[in-house]
Formats: structure tokens, sequence, C-alpha cells
């Protein structure tokens, strides 16, 4: 049976339930400066952008100038929040060991942020020494540029053709799409909308999975059809 030479998985509402607790800080954050605006539309929005982009695109819409610091903070309260309360999706440690390939991690968060996460739900040992972040590649460029991704499948010396990525967001799967890799969406986090699985279909996503049980079938079934066409 065919098997891809890489599996890269984002971190944040994929591997850990985290998009919507950084959204309700950010919310308040963002609603208190001026624009207002709830959690649930920045998860459906927004999710997979950094805060930063978050900022910069309704600072395009709005015409309301955000002060700097307003990042720092929210790096600030987000770190505090999920070191508290961040959990793992259920049934996603026996999907990551399920993989057989390589296997990584490509994210828009910080680096610290993805190990301290990862430690405090216990999947760190999967992962050590193949944590990517985007802002931490040579250009610097988050999602939705592919550069996380290529940067990643240059490090581990494999071919993005054959590289699957699993995605939660519209950004996500259009930096991954953009690298020439397949993509799975995933809808099973706590973040999740209605018409997300589509939204992220239109997006590039060739299936979309919401239970991390599903993972080992459908790679092996899209890689049987990847050998076959």
């Amino acid at each position: 049976m065919p098997q891809p030479d890489l599996v890269i998985f984002d971190c944040d509402g994929v591997l850990v339930d985290s998009e919507i607790i950084a959204a309700r800080v950010e919310a308040e954050l963002i609603t208190l400066a001026g624009y207002e605006i709830s959690a649930e539309e920045i998860a459906e929005t927004y999710a997979g952008l950094t805060f930063k982009d978050i900022l910069i695109r309704i600072e395009e819409k709005s015409k309301i100038p955000f002060q700097v610091s307003l990042i720092d903070r929210a790096e600030e309260l987000v770190d505090r929040k999920l070191r508290s309360d961040v959990r793992a999706i259920e049934g996603v440690r026996e999907a990551v060991a399920s993989v057989t390939s390589q296997r990584c991690i490509c994210s828009n968060s910080r680096s610290e942020r993805i190990e301290f996460m990862l430690e405090k739900v216990h999947l760190l040992p999967f992962f050590a020494g193949r944590i990517f972040s985007a802002m931490e590649t040579p250009t610097g460029k988050t999602k939705p540029a592919p550069d996380v991704f290529l940067h990643a499948a240059e490090k581990l010396g494999v071919n993005p053709a054959n590289t699957f990525v699993i995605e939660d967001s519209v950004h996500g799967v259009t930096g991954a799409k953009a690298a020439g890799m397949r993509v799975i969406g995933f809808t099973g986090a706590s973040h999740s909308y209605p018409g997300h699985a589509d939204a992220l279909t239109e997006a590039g996503a060739e299936t979309v999975i919401r239970r991390w049980a599903e993972l080992k079938s459908v790679i092996a079934a899209l890689s049987e059809w990847s050998a076959d066409a």
C-alpha cells in the first residue's frame, strides 16, 4: 500500500482545541479597542491567521487604527489562557500514532507556544524536533503563504506532491495547496461552524473529516487513489 512521504499537522484547532480560546480573548480586546466582533466571527473568518494579520485585515475594513501594543497584550493573555485551559482534541493521540510515515507540525503560532501546548496535552514526543513555525522560517511569511510547508518539506527531504496536510482553516488549506501538497480538512474542534466543511473543500481540501478515527483510512484511500491515477 503506498504511503505519503510526510504528514503535516496544523496545531491550533487540529491537534489542540485552542482556536476558540484564542478567539474569545482576541474578540474581547478588539471590541474594547473600538471594533465590535464576536469570538465566533473571528473563528469563522480569521481562523489560521496570526493576531497581527487579523488586526491588519480588520483595520483595512473598518478604517479603525489599532495600537501595536495590542499584539503583545493579546499574546500574553492568550498564552495565559492556553496554559490553563487548552485540551487535546478527542482521539488525536491515536490518530497521530497511526501515521507510519514522517510527521511534523506547520503552524502560524510561535514554536514556544506550540511546545508548551503539546507538552501540556502529552503530544510533544510525537513531534519533538519537527515543529515548524511560519514566523520563524527564513522568509517569516505566515499562512496563507506556502512558505512554512515548503520549508518543512525541504528540511525533511520529501516531495511536496507526496505530502498530506491536515488543516482546519481556509487560510491553511490555501497555503498547503499553493505548496503543491494534498490537503485533508478537519472540523472536529470547538470553533467549527455551519458550512465549515464546505469552506475547506472550496479552498482545495480533497476531503474533510470530523473525527480523528477516520484519518488512517482516509490517508490510505487517498494514497491508493493517487497510485491508481
